[in-house]
């Protein structure tokens, strides 16, 4: 991930927590907002309740390579916080992926279609 995309300042959490808009699903919790920039910024975060530094860098890997999958057919413009949930644990990537995927499309920011089948 190149520096500029990854989401780094107090300031910016703070605006998307208070301002912008959360989708709960059943293994992540996202946070969209809009930064009008010509590219989205992430954050992936797992807090000790997932479990040990073990299991929370797992969470956050899961979360990245998910991601990764997923990227090209996000909107462009945002600022989005992934957040893992205790239920993460013990998952294969495909189930994390399903569960970022239907939280960005009830977030709104879904641009292109998803594409199926790919992991």
């Amino acid at each position: 991930m190149l520096k500029k995309t990854v989401l780094r300042r107090k300031s910016d959490f703070s605006l998307i927590y208070g301002k912008g808009k959360s989708v709960g699903e059943k293994y992540v919790v996202l946070f969209v907002r809009k930064n009008n920039l010509p590219y989205n910024r992430v954050a992936f975060l797992a807090s000790k309740k997932i479990g040990n530094s073990v299991a929370r860098n797992r969470a956050r890997r899961l979360m990245k390579e998910s991601y990764r999958s997923i990227k090209d057919s996000l909107a462009e413009g945002y600022d989005i916080v992934f957040i893992a949930r205790k239920t993460i644990y013990g998952l294969k990537c495909v189930d994390v992926k399903k569960s970022m995927e239907t939280a960005a499309k009830r977030a709104g920011a879904v641009g292109k279609s998803l594409k199926r089948g790919s992991v």
